[in-house]
């Protein structure tokens, strides 16, 4: 059973060393490893991986060989099973991953079988949940299959949209299971989502920053999303004023 936090925990996803070191000084609670997160998150480096080795606070990383959607061939879940293996090498606390049927619902042969490569690791189901046709069904699946966390903003494309369905999965998951809420996770919005029984969020907390030494001859922009320590800062502030409020 997972224990309920005696504050908000906030979790942010980082793809790059800058984004690591500015969630740990910004005062995130745990941290989602990922590359390229401009397609929503793809299994990190082994490098990254190596330095979020060394984090002082919980480090889950996400296990999603490509981009797009969350149907697998056997070559893809053969990558995925290697990369499980150096995650849990490196003694990172967990995967994040999804796998999907045609449907959406999920497959959950195929978690059942990612679930089993990483005995002894955290399991969280990313976004991937939100494409279920029914996410209460979903929610009972997940907790079956030994997930800690599901990461969903209400089968939405953004948290704050979801809100009445985050708040009816919180109380159906109860101490069974956590609902982390994320999408469009931004300081304004953490308390509706707090008061609405979410316990956790997720955020990239990014601006966008200037490259100092931009290669746009060859087409790479100029500037990219970039996790910072003052966005991590004013959410988790944000998080903490609103808990103050409801006491």
């Amino acid at each position: 059973m997972p224990a309920r936090p005696t504050r908000p925990l906030l979790e942010v996803c980082v793809d790059d060393p800058a984004g690591l070191a500015a969630a740990i000084a910004g005062g995130a609670d745990r941290i989602e490893l990922c590359a390229a997160l401009a397609v929503s998150g793809l299994t990190p480096a082994p490098g990254l991986i190596a330095q979020a080795a060394e984090s002082p606070i919980p480090v889950c990383a996400m296990i999603r060989p490509r981009p797009g959607g969350f149907i697998y061939s056997p070559e893809e879940l053969d990558a995925a099973f290697h990369d499980i293996k150096a995650v849990k090498a490196a003694g990172l606390a967990g995967i994040v991953t999804g796998a999907t049927l045609p449907d959406g619902r999920l497959d959950l042969d195929t978690l059942a079988r990612l679930r089993d490569a990483a005995d002894g690791l955290e399991l969280v189901i990313h976004r991937a949940f939100d494409l279920g046709p029914d996410l209460e069904e979903s929610l009972e699946q997940a907790i079956e299959l030994g997930v800690c966390r599901i990461l969903t903003a209400g089968g939405t494309r953004a948290a704050p949209e979801g809100i009445e369905t985050l708040s009816r999965l919180a109380a159906q998951a109860g101490d069974r299971i956590t609902i982390l809420a994320g999408g469009g996770v931004l300081p304004e919005n953490a308390g509706r989502l707090l008061a609405a029984g979410v316990h956790e969020l997720h955020a990239s907390c990014t601006s966008m920053v200037e490259d100092p030494y931009p290669a746009t001859r060859i087409n790479i922009a100029a500037s990219r999303p970039q996790a910072l320590a003052k966005n991590v800062r004013a959410l988790r502030d944000a998080m903490e004023l609103a808990t103050e409020q409801t006491q």
